[in-house]
């Protein structure tokens, strides 16, 4: 059941100038973003699926899916994607203190560097808090040790169930604009969605000329 829209509110956003939402740019450009992988069920296809045109796009890793399945996770930096840390364990941010957040962010950074071995043009400290939701304190301490904290423009809702496979691609076509920063998410709870959702998302918008990239240093300067 979607409470919060598809389409994030500019209000929201200027309550949080700290954080990015969308990109600022005349382009015809989308930053498609994948939480909570690697996935053994879902993220080899979602990456054969962005190769058929040419995709580039940031994946938010969970630091505990990465130590299970570093096999996908090198088969993600070898295509060229940008990598995001979204906690080791999928931290719910208001139920942990700050500290204990903290670290479990560090701990996923610190592992995600470990895999750059030949990727060291890569490496980029982006975070996105799991639900889109942490403590003030935790943000703050966060962006203190360097992390651009990324959230986002449009829900796709691809996790929920009681979406439609039609609704789940309608929120992103009737939402998206030039910059906007999806979410998807590559795990099985999302993979019925996702699967109709993202061909569909890539076809429609590539035959308007549109292309697809990752969130990169340069683009976030």
């Amino acid at each position: 059941m979607q409470i919060i829209p598809a389409k994030t509110p500019d209000f929201v956003k200027t309550l949080f100038p700290n954080f990015v939402w969308n990109i600022n740019t005349e382009n015809k450009e989308l930053y498609l973003t994948f939480d909570d992988g690697p996935t053994p069920e879902i993220t080899d296809w979602v990456l054969q699926t962005l190769e058929e045109y040419n995709a580039k796009v940031t994946f938010f890793c969970i630091g505990n899916n990465i130590e299970k399945h570093p096999d996908i996770f090198l088969n993600v930096l070898s295509q060229g994607h940008t990598i995001g840390n979204h906690t080791y364990n999928h931290l719910k941010g208001w139920k942990h203190k700050t500290n204990v957040y903290v670290e479990d962010v560090e701990k996923t950074q610190t592992l995600i560097n470990s895999k750059f071995v030949n990727h060291q043009s890569q490496i980029i400290n982006l975070f996105r808090p799991p639900y889109g939701k942490f403590k003030n304190k935790q943000s703050k301490a966060l962006l203190t040790l360097g992390y651009r904290v990324i959230l986002w423009d449009v829900l796709s809702y691809d996790w929920d169930n009681s979406v439609s496979e039609e609704t789940c691609f309608n929120n992103v076509i009737s939402a998206a604009k030039r910059g906007s920063i999806i979410v998807f998410h590559d795990s099985v709870k999302a993979s019925r969605n996702l699967k109709y959702t993202l061909p569909k998302v890539l076809e429609h918008y590539n035959k308007q000329g549109y292309e697809f990239k990752s969130l990169t240093k340069r683009i976030l300067e």
